[in-house]
């Protein structure tokens, strides 16, 4: 950016006359010294003092008069000169700083025209309920050690859990939602609509054919709904995968003391499964989505007070998700490792389908799961 200093009006003005009277003052003094020097010259007898001017001039009167009009406009010329071109120096800087002023205008209107139009919201179809949903083979039995209702907990911790506990009775704010990426790179299997190049076994830096690109999804049909939606596109895994999750803390806490009142973190990956045999997938009405599923850490990996209000946060969710979709998610995963998750109250990792999914399908499952989150 251009740093530009705006001259007043009053400066102007005050720099333009003290400019004129320097140019008033060195005319007067050069013809005042060009007079005298005439005069000296005029008073010296002799034919040296003439020019063939001014034998005309005394000869033929005429053109005496001729001769003076037209060193009188020869004079004034030089006069309108010096006084001009301080003049028009003057008046380009000021057209100068002016034009400035009105591109650097331009330019912020501009821009707070593009930010206005990334506050509206896309409009997007809701997902309908009332579906039919069948969950597909995916040849995995579906393991689980506890339940909430409906609500199936594969508990791989070494925390006991409490009924009350499982209970979902916690209170989150979920009007502000931050997305982000630990594992940024995790792809899907290419499709017809969704090819891309590899930068590793189901893994590219193409946002646009990534878990990101889920994440853009869930933000924009949460944003459809109403909803305050930071999606932080960083890559945390990238050149290196190792560190992943000390490197997305570090960014996300950053973007967590911009916004006080975010409550509700989604960590988005897929499944870690590297080949494509394996596709969990429901069919809703007449659309195929990936399956989801939790991740919720506790406190074995370090200090996280927040373990039990986001394995509640969860549940809650899931337990709307079986109501609308039943099949929709898979049981809720509890480790030891925190996941980063100590950083607010509804935080969680969703795993969005697998290796074997395709992200045409994992996009069907973003407009089912806002619809969830819209309806808690």
């Amino acid at each position: 950016m251009i740093n530009l200093a705006v001259i007043e009006i009053k400066d102007i003005i005050k720099y333009l006359v003290r400019i004129t009277i320097v140019i008033t003052i060195a005319i007067s003094l050069t013809r005042y010294f060009l007079s005298f020097r005439t005069k000296v010259q005029d008073s010296a007898e002799g034919w040296s003092s003439y020019t063939l001017l001014s034998c005309l001039d005394k000869t033929i009167p005429s053109i005496k008069s001729i001769n003076n009009s037209k060193q009188s406009q020869v004079e004034d010329k030089q006069k309108v000169k010096p006084l001009k071109l301080a003049l028009g120096v003057e008046l380009g800087m000021i057209d100068t700083v002016t034009n400035k002023i009105q591109e650097e205008q331009q330019v912020e209107e501009t821009a707070n025209k593009k930010d206005d139009s990334k506050e509206e919201p896309e409009k997007l179809e809701e997902a309908k309920t009332n579906l039919s949903t069948e969950v597909q083979n995916s040849g995995v039995p579906e393991k689980y050690t506890s339940t909430y209702k409906s609500v199936k907990i594969k508990n791989e911790s070494n925390k006991k859990l409490t009924k009350e506990i499982l209970t979902p009775n916690v209170e989150i704010n979920t009007k502000n939602i931050l997305i982000y990426h630990t594992h940024t790179c995790e792809s899907y299997t290419p499709s017809k609509k969704y090819q891309y190049k590899k930068s590793g076994n189901y893994r590219t830096t193409d946002k646009t054919r990534s878990v990101v690109m889920v994440g853009t999804e869930l933000a924009k049909y949460m944003k459809n709904y109403g909803y305050n939606v930071i999606h932080d596109e960083t890559l945390y895994d990238y050149p290196a995968y190792n560190g992943s999750y000390e490197r997305s803390l570090s960014n996300v806490k950053k973007i967590l003391e911009k916004n006080k009142n975010t409550e509700v973190l989604f960590d988005i990956h897929r499944d870690a499964i590297a080949d494509s045999s394996y596709a969990p997938t429901v069919k809703i009405g007449d659309e195929y989505a990936a399956q989801l599923m939790f991740v919720i850490g506790t406190d074995g990996g370090g200090e996280h007070k927040n373990w039990e209000k986001n394995l509640k946060f969860a549940i809650k969710i899931q337990e709307k998700a079986n109501e609308l979709y039943p099949g929709l998610f898979k049981p809720i995963i509890l480790r030891n490792s925190r996941y980063n998750q100590h950083l607010a109250k509804g935080a969680s990792i969703i795993e969005v389908g697998a290796t074997g999914n395709t992200l045409d399908q994992c996009l069907v499952s973003m407009k089912y799961l806002s619809k969830v989150l819209s309806e808690i």
